[in-house]
């Protein structure tokens, strides 16, 4: 036989199970992906504002918020950082483990100093569809005349994204649980 040499090719419907069943053995690390997620988003926009790229409203306060809802069986988190465009929900959502802080580094290594950017949009959002049926983004990127988004997906290896509706900067990530995950929709 000759040698040969090339790369190894993984197909998304064998590995998307595993990650949606085995990416972490604790069920509840969700909260911590989607979370530092946040938190990103949110130091990501305030290093922008330092260095004169964007400017941040004077009354504004960062956060991220958890909302759930028993009665839909939903659970929300959502912050007030940088959101994407379609093109970067494009790169780091629908390109599993891309990581959108170590793009964000590497463009601003020289006009930041080493904080830690503890989120990385890719594997650790897909640990949502550990609990969820179905997820859904919404975002508004910070960027003069981005379009809002709206990215959906049920487990599979298909997703939907079109125009969305929000109106305010940042991120909404809508887990629908599944039936077996529904404490996560308790307070």
């Amino acid at each position: 036989m000759a040698n040969k040499q090339g790369s190894l090719s993984i197909n998304s419907e064998n590995i998307f199970p595993i990650i949606k069943k085995w990416l972490y053995s604790d069920h509840d690390i969700f909260y911590r992906e989607l979370i530092s997620t946040g938190c990103d988003a949110i130091t990501k926009l305030k290093k922008l504002d330092m260095m004169g790229e964007y400017t941040l409203p004077d009354d504004y306060e960062p956060k991220v918020e958890v909302r759930v809802n028993p009665t839909e069986k939903t659970l929300k988190v959502i912050d007030n950082g940088l959101g994407m465009t379609a093109d970067e929900v494009d790169e780091y959502i629908n390109q599993i483990a891309f990581s959108g802080a170590t793009d964000f580094l590497e463009k601003y290594k020289d006009k930041s100093s080493d904080d830690q950017i503890i989120g990385h949009f890719g594997l650790g959002f897909y640990s949502a569809f550990m609990v969820a049926d179905e997820v859904h983004i919404d975002t508004l990127s910070y960027q003069d005349g981005a379009a809002p988004v709206h990215w959906a997906c049920d487990g599979g290896t298909e997703f939907e994204m079109s125009d969305g509706e929000k109106d305010t900067v940042g991120t909404e990530i809508t887990l629908f649980l599944n039936e077996d995950c529904l404490e996560f929709a308790n307070e």
